[in-house]
């Protein structure tokens, strides 16, 4: 359930990320959505496919990581998924402001989470996040001004 590339790294190199994170040396946060069949992530590890599902715990963990748990203001921590990554790629998006995309995610920061089976809606499972309590639930999705997902 943990096979990617790149594959995880040690704990001291996933610090070294977060440093590089709040020092700037870091601009983006990206997720890759690799789902993949129970079958297929059940096998030999040479044989399983790499990648794992991303988009779904992507909030949580930057919440429960970043903000609570290595001191990153909700500002600094978003703006890695939201407007440098618009700034970088050119695109008028990552802001809200008169006129512009009414693209919006609601969280509640205090609402804790489980990784688990009720939890993930992808039809794959495959994270090493399962069993994890996190922080951060996202309540609605907004794509374009229109409600795209609401929790429950």
């Amino acid at each position: 359930m943990a096979k990617m590339n790149p594959p995880l790294r040690t704990e001291g190199d996933r610090k070294s990320i977060i440093e590089g994170l709040r020092d700037g040396t870091i601009d983006a946060i990206a997720t890759d959505h690799a789902p993949h069949s129970p079958s297929e992530k059940k096998q030999e590890m040479e044989y399983a496919p790499f990648g794992i599902i991303g988009l779904e715990t992507a909030v949580p963990l930057i919440i429960t990581e970043l903000v609570r748990k290595s001191g990153f203001s909700y500002m600094q921590a978003f703006e890695k998924v939201t407007c440098n990554p618009a700034r970088i790629l050119n695109l008028d998006r990552g802001a809200l402001k008169e006129g512009g995309h009414a693209d919006v995610t609601i969280v509640n920061p205090e609402r804790k989470i489980r990784v688990d089976m009720q939890f993930l809606k992808s039809r794959c499972r495959n994270t090493p996040f399962l069993g994890r309590e996190l922080y951060g639930s996202i309540e609605y999705t907004i794509c374009n001004g229109k409600i795209v997902y609401r929790r429950g």
